[in-house]
């Protein structure tokens, strides 16, 4: 009985085992295949690759937006989605490792393989990235001895420990490409070559000491590093940059790789907000896969939200929208997303060619203008005369770096019209498909509306009141103020200045720094006899101080690393002099971050006291971190209830160092929420206990944005920017997830003084939607890999231009506002007719488009009855309204 009962054990045993097997062998995304490099590309499965790649940083987004924002990665034409990894937010506490909810790295990189797609791994540690302290845990900095990035035993240590917990971790969940998984590249350090001087000889023994802990980890896919030069040879260097087409790798073994193609740009509080235009980045992307790329990625594809403190500095703002193709609520950017998703088709078509030959033939057009061919056994012996090969296996790039000029070339017997600053792509080396600079792919305006009803009726809270134009109803508001006195017990007195690091560790923005100051009789009367006041000075401070005196604010000031001079007013006898330091993101790039620190630096004194300065680091502190109301965690549902909350009532504002908190009801439907706080002054935000983040109404300089942005010519930060003379950001996402159907917590701690009764809920949705598509356009993508094409049933002139239309999820095209097909001026909410007009263009878009979520019009005279003005290039221009589709009840939506 014992030895059946051990065997029926060991049955079960080996039954779970087959079962255990099963499960993870059929949970491979892909069959299992390697992946090596040559000097011409990445191989994936014994092929070389053409791959195009996105960045969406899994902490910027919520896990219930992932899924979508991959699908709409994919469908734009991407073959890889890129991320880093983030130490301080998977280790918060050394030793203690999270991977939840928007750390939940494991699942975003499961969501990546079972769409398809396959993900490039950066790990670093080392991210910069825009965030907190560049992604090292705060943490790290107490390690006796260390030092950041270097040849430093105590940082290599717990570098190699995370590294490996990550490699280890990846393996484990058989995510590698060797194991059926997506992840078919890996990084090590990031723009190190940057900073590698700062450190002399030990910094080149660091590169080398990385690349050998990285390989030793025994991952089986490539390693990169961006950004250095000096990278060993085992090791892939790749270019960071807005233009990455004359990159040369250190080493004649290694590909050309773009790691970061900056489509954008990150924002600070106060600036105004950048944008590039698509017409440069197609061009960038086109001329980088021209000349010898074969691997590039956007920076971002998806950029998002620094929710709660994760947004680096100095002074990073919340979102991180970046200009990207999605938008930070995962909207689709249009016209960006669209004209890429063709560019990265025209790419694809030209792949079977780009494999196939080492390096392009480079052919002289005219003195700004080139073509590199691609063929694998084919040369070009002159401008007017055929190649030598097979047709279908040759590929070209006609590009014309002129930035002012439209230029006419010839190329193997045909002519060719290049517009300035664009590239021309030809998968079969005669015809074009598609050009960097005509944009064909439609406009999204989308604008933040209010969402009606959005606050609830509760009990507690008093009967809302109409405000403006009926559209915007005021909340009930409850208030408690933050007190400015030591309330923690946690506080402690040590005689001397902090620096603020040491003793916050960044669990909290903020600081607080309490004294007394004795003031005599005879101090008053030299201050009144000499005309003069007190002042507090200090060094260097960064990045806000505040200064109250008997708990009155009585000045601010903003800055990294600036001079102090606040003039200061005291009474007879003991006055409390309070220093509230506080952060707004750590300092996320540069050499030596762990003595970047925080608050104050150099000598902090009391100036113009009759018998000398005081010296204020000879004074007892008392140091207290954090708020109160961070402390009884009053953002929390559970937790809200146990300050005494009051009503707000208007003559109480504005009003600085004070909570609110109110509740509102979910807006009906799925489109993204925002928090609209531009009646605010600066603060932090909550939601359902959720940190929204940091919130600031700094104003942009009113000089410095184009009314019109011209693409032409090299791209920078500072070209084609907008929102001058408006605060830089207003606007908050609220994730849908993060929300319930009513009576949503919303709490503010407001520091500047505003007013919480003018903010609303709103609703994020691409409205309107618009087009201009010529007859010098090219046909649609698709149409090029039809079996029609491809049989040879059609010709190229048997296609024609297409116009296409089509609403975001959920929404349909509920009418027409602007059609004209003829030569229309104007650019989109700004359409116009012209004398060149067929009558019936509204009727014939109309009929095409009107109740449904997408369409499409051919550019033809034939379509609309014929030609409206002879001898003329004909456009149509067209604007279309969508509305949700669940407030249409015809069934045929």
């Amino acid at each position: 009985m014992v030895a059946r009962a051990r065997g029926g054990a060991r049955l079960q045993c080996l039954s779970l085992f087959i079962v255990i097997h099963f499960l993870v062998v059929s949970a491979n995304f892909f069959k299992p295949f390697n992946v090596s490099y040559d000097h011409r590309a990445l191989i994936i499965d014994g092929q070389r690759r053409m791959l195009i790649s996105g960045g969406i940083h899994y902490p910027r987004a919520t896990p219930e937006m992932w899924p979508d924002l991959i699908a709409k990665s994919k469908e734009g034409g991407l073959d890889v989605i890129q991320t880093y990894v983030f130490w301080n937010g998977h280790e918060p506490v050394k030793g203690q490792y999270f991977f939840e909810g928007r750390y939940d790295l494991v699942k975003f990189v499961k969501l990546v393989g079972g769409s398809g797609l396959y993900l490039h791994l950066r790990i670093g540690p080392y991210v910069c990235a825009e965030w907190n302290f560049g992604g090292f845990p705060v943490w790290l900095r107490d390690i006796p001895g260390i030092v950041f990035r270097t040849n430093n035993d105590p940082f290599k240590e717990e570098m190699q420990r995370f590294v490996k917990k990550i490699v280890d971790l990846m393996r484990e969940e058989m995510l590698f490409s060797w194991q059926g998984g997506p992840i078919i590249m890996l990084q090590i350090e990031n723009e190190y070559g940057n900073i590698e001087h700062s450190f002399g000889p030990e910094g080149r023994e660091y590169v080398k000491w990385a690349a050998r802990m990285a390989l030793g980890l025994g991952a089986g896919v490539p390693w990169i590093m961006c950004r250095q030069t000096d990278a060993p040879e085992n090791i892939i260097d790749a270019c960071n940059a807005y233009y990455c087409d004359g990159y040369k790798p250190n080493s004649h073994n290694k590909p050309i790789f773009w790691t970061e193609d900056w489509d954008g740009w990150y924002t600070t509080w106060g600036g105004s907000l950048p944008h590039r235009p698509v017409e440069d980045l197609a061009f960038a992307v086109a001329r980088f896969f021209e000349r010898g790329g074969s691997f590039q990625n956007y920076y971002m594809y998806f950029g998002g939200t620094n929710f709660g403190r994760t947004a680096g500095g100095p002074f990073y703002i919340t979102s991180y929208d970046y200009d990207a193709p999605i938008d930070e609520y995962g909207l689709l950017s249009e016209p960006k997303w669209g004209h890429l998703k063709d560019l990265h088709a025209a790419i694809k078509l030209c792949e079977p060619a780009l494999v196939a030959a080492d390096s392009p033939q480079y052919i002289k057009l005219g003195p700004k203008q080139e073509a590199h061919v691609y063929h694998a056994n084919a040369r070009v012996d002159s401008l007017n005369s055929t190649w030598h090969g097979s047709q279908s296996r040759c590929s070209a790039f006609l590009a014309n770096i002129d930035e002012r000029k439209t230029t006419t070339v010839r190329f193997l017997g045909q002519s060719y019209t290049l517009p300035p600053w664009s590239v021309s792509i030809l998968p079969d080396c005669k015809n074009v498909v598609f050009n960097t600079a005509k944009v064909a792919a439609q406009t999204s305006i989308k604008p933040v509306e209010l969402a009606l009803p959005y606050f609830s009726d509760i009990s507690t809270l008093q009967q809302f009141t109409a405000h403006a134009e009926g559209f915007n109803k005021r909340a009930s508001w409850l208030t408690v103020k933050e007190p400015i006195r030591v309330w923690s017990e946690k506080n402690f007195t040590v005689e001397g200045i902090l620096e603020h690091l040491n003793v916050t560790k960044d669990y909290s923005d903020y600081l607080w720094y309490f004294t007394r100051i004795y003031v005599s009789d005879d101090d008053l009367a030299f201050w009144e006899e000499n005309k003069v006041s007190p002042a507090v000075t200090i060094d260097s401070m960064r990045d806000v101080l505040r200064i109250f005196i008997n708990g009155q604010l009585i000045g601010s000031v903003i800055g990294h690393w600036v001079k102090v001079v606040q003039p200061v007013q005291f009474q007879k006898g003991y006055n409390d002099l309070v220093l509230l330091s506080q952060t707004v993101g750590l300092q996320n790039y540069g050499a030596f971050l762990e003595r970047d620190g925080a608050g104050f630096k150099g000598q902090t004194k009391l100036t113009g006291f009759k018998d000398g300065d005081i010296d204020l680091s000879n004074l007892s502190w008392t140091y207290q971190v954090g708020l109160q109301g961070e402390h009884l965690k009053l953002y929390t549902q559970q937790n809200n209830k146990e300050a005494e909350w009051t009503d707000l009532t208007l003559d109480e504002i504005p009003s600085t160092f004070t909570w609110y908190k109110t509740y509102f009801d979910a807006p009906a439907g799925v489109d993204p929420v925002a928090l609209d706080l531009g009646s605010m002054g600066k603060g932090q935000a909550w939601v359902n206990g959720h940190h929204l983040g940091r919130y600031w109404t700094l104003v942009a300089p009113e000089g410095g944005c184009q009314e019109i942005c011209d693409y032409r010519g090299a791209y920078s930060s500072g070209k084609c920017t907008t929102n001058c003379g408006k605060p830089t950001q207003t606007w908050y996402h609220i994730p849908r997830s993060w929300l319930q159907a009513s009576n949503n917590l919303l709490v503010l701690f407001e520091e500047t003084g505003g007013n919480p009764f003018e903010i609303s809920i709103k609703i994020r949705s691409a409205r309107v939607i618009c087009a201009q598509v010529s007859e010098t356009h090219y046909p649609p993508l698709h149409k090029w890999v039809h079996p029609d094409f491809i049989d040879g049933n059609i010709s190229v002139k048997d296609m024609t231009p297409e116009m296409q239309l089509q609403c975001q999820d959920g929404y349909i095209i509920s009418s027409i506002e602007f059609a004209s097909y003829g030569t229309p001026q104007g650019s989109c909410q700004k359409f116009s007719r012209s004398n060149c007009h067929a009558p019936n263009s509204l009727s014939v878009v109309a009929k095409a488009c009107e109740g449904r979520i997408k369409c499409s019009i051919s550019i033809s005279n034939a379509v609309f009855g014929g030609d409206p003005c002879h001898g003329i290039v004909k456009t149509l221009a067209a604007q279309a309204r969508c509305v949700s589709s669940t407030k249409v009840g015809s069934s045929q939506y």
